[in-house]
């Protein structure tokens, strides 16, 4: 039986350490996922577990903390330290209050929830004076929220490298609960539309960098156009197309040399995205010809869809643990980063993710309690 109060306490004083990613803040006193990964290793070590902190990038160490277990089975939960920015946000966002049955403040779930749960039931466990089922490697991750998955692919690659054979992962982000067992990749396209300065009552003497750039909108929203027709092979759902960012001009009476845009791609379930940003790099630089248009992949990576299957058997599990349907989801998460893992994948964690990135954010007590059952039936089954 969770300890409720353990479980609030253990949200709120998770949510008083900003871990905001740096790339979305310069306000150092905020940014940065150490002073929270230090905190969780020494509360892990004092559970008895071994605790690594490993350096990512920029003294951004990934947290990993490993609990033997009693069978040589395991299962990695992977919660991302990092949280999005805090400044739209309406209220202290660190102050970790409870009120209307919640706890509120950036990252009450999304998702240090999952930090302060599976923390309290290994401390359940061990002041009863037992070990949990699997091992459990509890994992802390950098740059979630921005900056292409870092942490993450860190991870996978030590993973591989080292030889750990992996069976089974938890993701951490809000699912209400419900085991998620597929969600889209994706790539983005920095574009930079190179054109030429000329006074604005003389255009024909310059090349206009929006003008090529709105050509280039023009393909890629009928390239979306394009893919709303096809049929999606999974419950995923098909790949869209969005242009999200636009930026040019120096003067209103200066004909601009230079336009930049990004452009996302979510790609679906059995798409590779190599052969997609191949494909639309052609796209783009036809369309903004004859000016000169660089293309480049965001953060060097494209990353395929997540994808489990319902009927996989650690789906299941979780859906009769949790007693939630399997479910596919619309955002993103760390799974992209372990599509080369060959263990059984799913996401699964409290709350809603409508609740997160919002001016207000908070997570409801009563899925705190639901996914402490959750994890507890886990550890020991």
């Amino acid at each position: 039986m969770a300890d409720v109060a353990s479980l609030i306490n253990g949200v709120s004083e998770l949510v008083r350490i900003p871990s905001v990613n740096p790339l979305q803040s310069d306000d150092a006193a905020l940014t940065g996922e150490r002073r929270l990964a230090e905190h969780l290793a020494n509360k892990a070590s004092d559970l008895g577990a071994e605790v690594e902190l490993d350096n990512v990038v920029d003294d951004r160490p990934n947290l990993i903390a490993k609990f033997e277990g009693e069978r040589p089975d395991t299962v990695v939960i992977d919660v991302h330290l990092d949280t999005v920015a805090v400044a739209h946000m309406t209220d202290d966002p660190f102050d970790g209050r409870v009120e209307n049955d919640r706890v509120y403040g950036r990252g009450s779930v999304d998702t240090k929830a999952t930090f302060a749960i599976v923390l309290d039931v290994l401390s359940q466990l061990k002041q009863e004076g037992r070990r949990p089922g699997p091992t459990v490697h509890l994992v802390g991750t950098v740059s979630e929220e921005m900056g292409g998955l870092l942490g993450a692919r860190h991870l996978a690659t030590r993973l591989q490298h080292d030889g750990h054979d992996v069976e089974r992962m938890v993701i951490a982000e809000p699912t209400m609960c419900a085991p998620v067992h597929g969600h889209k990749g994706g790539v983005g396209l920095e574009i930079c539309v190179h054109g030429h300065a000329a006074h604005s009552s003389r255009p024909e003497l310059g090349a206009n960098a929006i003008s090529a750039a709105a050509r280039i909108i023009a393909a890629l929203d009928a390239e979306q156009t394009r893919l709303e027709q096809t049929e999606a092979a999974t419950a995923v759902g098909r790949g869209t197309l969005s242009v999200t960012e636009i930026g040019g001009g120096v003067a209103r009476n200066i004909i601009p040399d230079m336009c930049t845009l990004y452009a996302g791609r979510r790609i679906a379930p059995g798409e590779d995205p190599l052969s997609i940003y191949e494909s639309l790099r052609h796209l783009v630089v036809a369309a903004g010809a004859p000016l000169q248009v660089d293309v480049e992949m965001a953060n060097g990576t494209a990353f395929p869809a997540f994808f489990t299957d319902p009927n996989d058997d650690f789906v299941q599990l979780i859906a009769n643990l949790s007693e939630r349907t399997p479910e596919t989801v619309t955002y993103g998460s760390n799974c992209l980063a372990y599509d080369d893992l060959e263990a059984s994948k799913v996401l699964f964690g409290p709350g809603s993710i409508d609740q997160a990135h919002q001016a207000v954010e908070w997570v409801d007590i009563d899925e705190l309690v639901r996914a402490a059952s959750v994890y507890r039936k886990l550890f020991a089954a």
